[in-house]
């Protein structure tokens, strides 16, 4: 028989001799430092599993990102084929609606319709182009630029919508740099803003926050990378979940006017940045039965190893560049 085998017996005993051995002080301090750590370790057990469900949200939003973003590339192709032909045609039509009017310049009846004419092809070739502009190839001219840049350019550019629908919008709190094509995610910005005032007319007017943050977020192979967040907050009638489902996909609109092509460009640039779209109504209002009140839209923005926000971003670039000068 092992020596480890005879100890058993031996290890067991004194066990029950040092328990028999101490006092009823001794046992409830023994039993509460017992399930102090029991707790400790069903705690931890309960944060983990948290965070590994999250963590399978966010890659199960990144391949399901990744996805969209094929389908997209695909219908793409196939309108742009669809436009280039419809183009062709229209110029025709605009050409012949244009030589109708200028020879029914006395016949104001038969040139009134030769103008509506000319007004429908116009209108068909803008359409035309908003196709094309989706379905072209985007080159990301990326360089660093400040947030407050970027979003107060795009204020800017919807000035004529703030007083039209009654929007107030409100800066951001704090600023960080970015690493993006200026024009491209400007032009995304844009349509994000124009979305948020147009849902926020339909109540009367609101508010729109614009925010800046910083957070890792999984991509489609599950890594955590870090992310430049900018986010567009509203406190207008909120999104059907019905039109979630469907926000991103091209030609859909729930509005009399327009393409249905504005998200489905914006999830385009942030595709060739690297990044994400994502659209999420805010928490239910106060009212009991109420539905959420206002939508946030984010753009996920990759961040690179230079880009460093906030002015804690500049000190740090001046006391490099002071360093250098020193050691020089």
């Amino acid at each position: 028989m092992s020596r480890a085998v005879l100890e058993q017996p031996q290890a067991q005993a004194q066990a029950q001799a040092t328990l028999r051995a101490a006092s009823p002080v001794d046992l409830a301090e023994l039993i509460a430092s017992f399930n102090e750590v029991t707790g400790r370790l069903q705690d931890t057990h309960e944060a983990l599993r948290s965070e590994v469900a999250r963590l399978e949200g966010e890659l199960r939003e990144a391949q399901a990102q990744l996805g969209r973003a094929r389908e997209l590339a695909a219908l793409g192709e196939m309108a742009a084929g669809i436009a280039h032909e419809v183009r062709n045609p229209l110029g025709s039509i605009r050409l012949y609606a244009s030589m109708l009017t200028q020879d029914l310049a006395d016949r104001p009846a038969e040139r009134a319709v030769a103008q509506k004419i000319a007004a429908a092809v116009s209108r068909l070739d803008a359409v035309v182009g908003d196709v094309l502009a989706f379905a072209r190839p985007l080159t990301v001219r990326g360089e660093l630029l400040e947030a407050a840049q970027l979003i107060r350019e795009s204020v800017d550019a919807c000035a004529d919508l703030w007083p039209r629908h009654g929007v107030t919008v409100h800066p951001p709190r704090r600023d960080q740099t970015l690493w993006c094509d200026p024009l491209l995610m400007q032009q995304a910005m844009v349509n994000v803003l124009r979305n948020a005032a147009e849902a926020l007319s339909e109540c009367g007017g609101g508010n729109i926050w614009i925010e800046c943050s910083r957070r890792r977020v999984a991509d489609t192979s599950g890594e955590r990378r870090p992310m430049s967040v900018l986010s567009v907050r509203d406190d207008g009638p909120g999104v059907p979940q019905s039109v979630l489902e469907r926000v991103f996909n091209p030609f859909f609109t729930t509005r009399h006017t327009g393409t249905g092509l504005g998200l489905a460009i914006v999830h385009r640039i942030l595709d060739a940045h690297g990044g994400r779209v994502s659209i999420r109504n805010n928490g239910a209002s106060s009212a009991a039965g109420a539905p959420p009140r206002g939508a946030t839209v984010e753009f996920l923005i990759p961040a690179r190893h230079h880009d460093v926000g906030g002015n804690e971003g500049h000190a740090r670039r001046e006391t490099e560049h002071v360093n250098q000068r020193e050691a020089a």
